[in-house]
C-alpha cells in the first residue's frame, strides 16, 4: 500500500491528471470546480506543462481542440453552464476524432441554477449535448479515490478510441476531502499518434485535422466509421459495481455520490427485513444495460435514485424493457436525497 494523502476532490483530480501525463490545461473559472484550474495553475508549470485561463469557455474548448490535434494529453474542466458553452467545441473534437478529457463538476440548474451538487447534466453528458451523431465516454466516480483512479482511465480511453472522455462528478465530490492514494498504473498499449499535426516527418503529405465533409456520401461514411468505434466501446468498456444483489427484491440504480448514500439506505432497509441491492453504473456511457436487463429476471422492482427530476431513469427503463416496474425518486436543484427517504420509497414499493 502506498501513502495516503488527505486531498480535496477537485485538487486530487488535478494531481491525477498530471500523473496521467496531462501537460496542457485550458479553462475558465466557475463554481464549484474552481480548485481544479487553481491547482493546475500552480502545478503544471513545475512539470513543464502549460496552464492557460482562457477568456471564455468557448475559447478554452477550442484551445483543447488545438492541443489535442497536435497529439498532446490535454484537459479542461468546468461546471454545468460552462460545459453548455463548450458543447459546440466538444462536437467538433468528436467529429475530428481527437482525444481529450473534460471534467464536469455538476451544479444545480437549469440556467444559472445554484452552486450545490446535482446530477441533472446526465442527458447533456450521455445523449450528446452538442450537435450531430457523436458520443463521449462518460465516467462517474463516487469517491475522491475513484476520481483519481478514473482519471488515468479517462486519458487512456480517450487515446485508445481517439475521442473525448468526460468525468462527471458533482459539487460534493469536488469539494469533499478524503484520503487518496496515487497508485502506480500499468501502462496499456496505445496506438501511435501518427495522425497528429506535428509536421510531415518524412511522409509525403501533411496531416490535416478536420470535421468538415461537404459531400454527403463522405459525411455518412465518416459517421459510420465513428459508429463502428462506439459499438466497440459498448462491447468492451462497460464498468459498473454490483452491491448486495445476490437475493435482492429491489434493485436501486444510482451513480456517483448518490450511490454512496444508497449503501447506507440498504443497511437500514436490511435492519427492517427488506432485501435491497445496488447496481452502480461507473460508465454512464456505455451504459450497463445488459447487467440491468439480467437483474430484471431476478428482482421484483427497480428504484432509480438521482439528484435530478429523472434522467438516467429513462436508460434504466429501456434496459428493463417492461420486464419489471421501474420507480424513480429524485431530489434536485442542489438538494441531496437522504437514506431515510430512500428506505421510505423501498417500503412503498414492497407494500
Amino acid at each position: 500500500m502506498g501513502e495516503k494523502i488527505l486531498m480535496k476532490g477537485a485538487e486530487a483530480l488535478g494531481e491525477a491528471a498530471i500523473k496521467a501525463g496531462c501537460r496542457f490545461f485550458f479553462g475558465y473559472p466557475i463554481t464549484p470546480q474552481n480548485e481544479v484550474p487553481e491547482y493546475m495553475s500552480k502545478r503544471l508549470p513545475k512539470e513543464g506543462g502549460v496552464f492557460l485561463q482562457a477568456e471564455s469557455e468557448v475559447a478554452a474548448i477550442n484551445m483543447v481542440y488545438g492541443a489535442a490535434g497536435a497529439g498532446a494529453r490535454v484537459m479542461t474542466s468546468s461546471s454545468s453552464p460552462g460545459i453548455s458553452l463548450k458543447m459546440e467545441g466538444i462536437s467538433y473534437i468528436a467529429g475530428a476524432k481527437l482525444p481529450c478529457v473534460i471534467v464536469n463538476i455538476v451544479r444545480g440548474g437549469p440556467g444559472l441554477g445554484g452552486i450545490q451538487p446535482a446530477q441533472s447534466d446526465y442527458f447533456q453528458a450521455t445523449k450528446g449535448g452538442g450537435h450531430g451523431d457523436y458520443r463521449m465516454i462518460v465516467l462517474a466516480p463516487s469517491s475522491v479515490q475513484e476520481m483519481v483512479d478514473l482519471m488515468g482511465d479517462a486519458f487512456d480511453l480517450a487515446d485508445l478510441y481517439r475521442m473525448p472522455t468526460m468525468i462527471l462528478g458533482d459539487g460534493m465530490l469536488g469539494q469533499m476531502m478524503e484520503p487518496v492514494e496515487f497508485k502506480e498504473r500499468k501502462p496499456i498499449a496505445l496506438p501511435p499518434k501518427d495522425w497528429a499535426t506535428t509536421g510531415k516527418k518524412g511522409r509525403g503529405k501533411q496531416n490535416i485535422i478536420n470535421s468538415l465533409f461537404l459531400i454527403a456520401e463522405e459525411c455518412e461514411e465518416h459517421n459510420f466509421e465513428l459508429k463502428k468505434r462506439y459499438n466497440e466501446i459498448e462491447k468492451n468498456e462497460v464498468k459498473f459495481e454490483s452491491y448486495n444483489m445476490e437475493d435482492a427484491d429491489v434493485a436501486i440504480i444510482a451513480y456517483g455520490t448518490t450511490a454512496r448514500i444508497v449503501k447506507t439506505a440498504i443497511k437500514r432497509a436490511e435492519s427492517k427485513g427488506m432485501k435491497v441491492g445496488l447496481i452502480r453504473p461507473i460508465t454512464l456511457w456505455p451504459f450497463p444495460e445488459k447487467v440491468i436487463a439480467a437483474a430484471a429476471e431476478k428482482v421484483k422492482a427497480f428504484l432509480t435514485v438521482e439528484m435530478s427530476t429523472g434522467q438516467m431513469v429513462e436508460d434504466v427503463r429501456l434496459a428493463v424493457n417492461g420486464q419489471k416496474p421501474v420507480y424513480f425518486y429524485g431530489r434536485t436543484g442542489g438538494m441531496v436525497p437522504s437514506p431515510e427517504e430512500m428506505v421510505a420509497e423501498v417500503e412503498k414499493i414492497l407494500g
